[in-house]
């Protein structure tokens, strides 16, 4: 696996890395810039903005925080979450720095085999998996978690029909009969959920995994092992945000425990890779990175210590963590206007970048930053106001009652933190047309005067959709289709 090399520039903050401070000088730069070459402005209202030497940064900062507290020579992959960020270029460039690619369904896998990532650094999790899914999976290879004993009835017969199945196995199976892919189950460790509860996956009554608290199910799993040697990984996923780092080591102390009891049970040390998911929480209050992931890994060490002395594979499955604070969404104010006394700035971000803070801002809640006409940050005293989308509802806002700088006609209101599950999960309400996604990175060059200045280079990761794309999706090519039955 390539190794990342250790980001450049920027004062490290308290918990290990680059600082926020960083980060903002770069997003500024890039809004600047992005105003100055005409990839923002009148005609081109909207645009999404990924910083790659931050998504470098965070690659980095969680390579070494595992790597501080696991055996030499330990096995570990870490696998980018796909459904964060479902973008090739994204998922390239993470693979270049030695990140995996943790896949949820077909699409993801397509993305994932677009980018070049290998089959033997794919993980396959989903609650739904198809028996076409599945043969494709174990044909190629790729690790599969198998989330309740009908699927597991399912990959029994599939991996009968491989090519070297039960009756021999492929060459350098680790176990006689095994397929050539890593098979492990998902358990749940029912240790409860966090503060949303629509990303709670350990709860007692959670959709994913074999619920390992309810009666018999421990003892099926321990059996499932015992009866099928090539069974050696063990999966557990406890939530994402809103979930707190005690409740996460929690979770995987149990999954660990059970890998234990397993393997004593078995006689052998059967299960030799824990997966144990991603979902570290990200703070959507600052530009501060907490809680880092080596605050993270260090907890881990000390609640589950044998998790790390060599015996076990590691993977994790990391997705929002690595990317949300290097996105932003820049969209021009096209009017301002008052109501009931309140200035409310109508821009071009709303419902269809930002589904999850609209429809629940109370569990969504952005940062806004403002910018001048030309790309500048805002400056004056803060206004109390509303920061409204284009879409036609009266709930479609990314902030209400916001103090910012006024905005006014023609400036830019930015929406922080948005590199994962917002510009790259568009929902098309009122036929809104995807923006444009652009990489940027900043360069360092003399200013002609002796001086030093910030130039910034643009690479586009996902053109604007145009509304010719938006009429081809819609049936544009079958107009007289219902006419004709």
């Amino acid at each position: 696996m390539p190794s990342a090399a250790a980001p450049s520039g920027g004062a490290p903050s308290a918990g290990g890395g680059e600082s926020g401070s960083d980060r903002v000088a770069r997003r500024d730069d890039a809004v600047r810039a992005a105003v100055e070459h005409g990839l923002l402005g009148p005609e081109a209202p909207i645009i999404a903005l990924l910083d790659v030497p931050g998504i470098k940064a965070s690659v980095a900062e969680l390579r070494a925080a595992f790597d501080a507290v696991t055996a030499p020579g330990t096995p570990v992959l870490h696998a980018f979450a796909v459904k964060a960020t479902p973008l090739v270029p994204v998922l390239r460039l993470l693979h270049e720095h030695g990140i995996g690619a943790e896949v949820a369904s077909p699409g993801e896998l397509a993305l994932a085999r677009a980018a070049g990532v290998p089959p033997s650094e794919t993980v396959l999790d989903s609650p739904a998996k198809t028996i076409a899914e599945l043969r494709e999976a174990l044909a190629l290879g790729i690790a599969v978690n198998a989330d309740n004993p009908q699927e597991l009835d399912r990959i029994d017969g599939l991996i009968g029909d491989l090519p070297g199945g039960p009756s021999g196995g492929p060459a350098g199976s680790s176990h006689p009969g095994s397929p050539r892919s890593p098979i492990g189950i998902r358990v749940n460790p029912q240790v409860g959920g966090g503060s949303i509860e629509a990303l709670s996956t350990a709860t007692a009554t959670s959709k994913f995994g074999v619920a390992l608290r309810d009666e018999g199910a421990r003892e099926w799993i321990v059996q499932a092992y015992a009866d099928r040697p090539w069974l050696t990984r063990l999966h557990a996923h406890t939530g994402s945000q809103g979930i707190p780092l005690s409740l996460m080591a929690r979770g995987i102390a149990e999954t660990y425990a059970l890998a234990e009891e397993i393997n004593r049970r078995v006689g052998r040390q059967q299960i030799d890779t824990l997966d144990i998911g991603g979902g570290l929480p990200v703070n959507f209050g600052s530009d501060v990175t907490t809680p880092t992931y080596a605050q993270y890994a260090r907890l881990l060490a000390e609640a589950v210590p044998g998790l790390f002395d060599g015996r076990y594979g590691l993977v994790t499955e990391f997705g929002r963590s690595l990317l949300a604070k290097h996105g932003t969404v820049v969209a021009r104010v096209e009017y301002t206007k008052s109501a009931g006394g309140r200035p409310v700035a109508v821009t071009h971000a709303g419902v269809q970048i930002a589904t999850r803070t609209v429809y629940a801002p109370g569990a969504w809640p952005l940062r806004i930053a403002a910018y001048d006409t030309k790309g500048q940050p805002k400056a004056g005293p803060d206004v109390v106001q509303d920061i409204a989308g284009p879409a036609c509802f009266a709930g479609d806002l990314l902030a209400e009652g916001r103090a910012l700088p006024l905005l006014e006609q023609g400036d830019y209101a930015a929406a922080l933190d948005t590199g994962a599950y917002y510009f790259a999960h568009h929902y098309a309400y009122n036929s809104l047309a995807r923006p444009g996604v652009y990489g940027f990175a900043s360069v360092e060059g003399g200013n002609g005067d002796g001086g030093r200045s910030t130039d910034v280079r643009f690479a586009v990761v996902r053109e604007p959709q145009g509304v010719e794309e938006i009429v081809a999706e819609s049936g544009g090519a079958r107009p007289t289709a219902l006419t004709a039955l």
